[in-house]
């Protein structure tokens, strides 16, 4: 039965953004996806949603994409993975401006429900220095000290979600995602994040016959992967529930290793290869993990895919894309 309401995927035609506006036309909703992109760079285009190419930093472009919308899930934003976030720490930040006018456009437009796409990145750095790293609670946000550039711009943000909240009535709702890979999505260019990645390396690896693989770091780096069907799962109960009011953990919590990970995709492919490590290489905090005790004591529930698993579906995808000489989405 169909879903009158009308949901906004900003940053629709990014990764989780097709995932998401996917899952919620199958579930009735009428759908609007915008995105800063052309239309033949998004990930995913649905043509049963309204689709449009706007650049969200814009206040104008923003009451466009609200006007007459129930509910709001703001995913837009300039990011990539940890290669291109520690280098571009200004356009990071300058997310601040899609983020302030979607909450100002949702509040003008009536928004009933308001879904904030934060990250990890939150968390404070002194937390982070063990690759054995005890897994981050909510509360590990404070006292502040987050990623430089893109974990402030996310924090200051999720600050802004809770006071429109407050004081306008909004029902924000926000998410820490941890990781989030699968099929669909950045494999190559500088914005793939570590499972997409090495997923090329190794299949071009294999593909070439040079059976070797650069790791940045020294692979000893930990974090854990949240496959994207978990993310989208996750980002409706949250955004569906009348009771979340602070920031909550998504992500799974089985952390891996860089090294790890680079095993997994090597079992996949059936092959193994000299690892060479590329010391100077951005790579991030020395271990970071999800703490999912909030999550189960709200819904009784965690994301659950075994990332072997996930791991397997996006290096299937990713081969078939690279086989058939298809350009990686940026």
């Amino acid at each position: 039965m169909a879903n009158k309401e009308l949901a906004v995927v900003a940053g629709g035609g990014g990764f989780i953004g097709g995932h998401l506006a996917r899952h919620l036309l199958s579930q009735g909703y009428r759908v609007r996806v915008a995105d800063i992109k052309p239309m033949d760079s998004w990930y995913q285009v649905h043509g049963d949603a309204e689709n449009h190419v706007l650049d969200l930093k814009d206040l104008n472009n923003c009451r466009k994409a609200c006007q007459g919308a129930d509910r709001v899930y703001q995913l837009a934003a300039d990011m990539g993975g940890m290669g291109f976030i520690e280098n571009n720490k200004a356009l990071c930040m300058l997310s601040v401006l899609t983020n302030t006018h979607m909450l100002l456009a949702a509040k003008d437009a009536k928004v009933k429900r308001f879904f904030y796409s934060s990250s990890a990145c939150v968390y404070n750095a002194d937390k982070q220095k063990n690759p054995n790293v005890v897994a981050l609670k909510e509360a590990d946000a404070y006292p502040a000290m987050p990623e430089d550039g893109y974990g402030w711009e996310k924090l200051f943000s999720e600050r802004m979600c809770r006071h429109f909240r407050e004081d306008f009535g909004i029902q924000t709702r926000v998410a820490r995602f941890h990781n989030v890979y699968g099929p669909y999505g950045t494999w190559d260019g500088g914005r793939e994040k570590a499972p997409a990645a090495i997923c090329r390396k190794v299949i071009m690896a294999k593909l070439s016959g040079k059976h070797e693989i650069e790791i940045w770091g020294d692979g000893s780096q930990t974090r854990s992967f949240m496959y994207v069907d978990d993310c989208v799962k996750g980002i409706c109960m949250f955004t569906d529930s009348d009771t979340l009011k602070e920031p909550l953990n998504l992500g799974s919590d089985e952390l891996v290793s860089i090294n790890q990970l680079v095993s997994i995709a090597e079992d996949i492919a059936g092959i193994k290869l000299n690892r060479k490590y590329k010391l100077d290489a951005p790579k991030g905090v020395a271990g970071r993990n999800s703490d999912n005790t909030r999550i189960k004591e709200v819904f009784g529930w965690a994301p659950g895919v075994r990332l072997q698993d996930g791991m397997a579906k996006t290096y299937a995808w990713i081969f078939d894309e690279i086989k058939a000489g298809a350009a990686s989405p940026v």
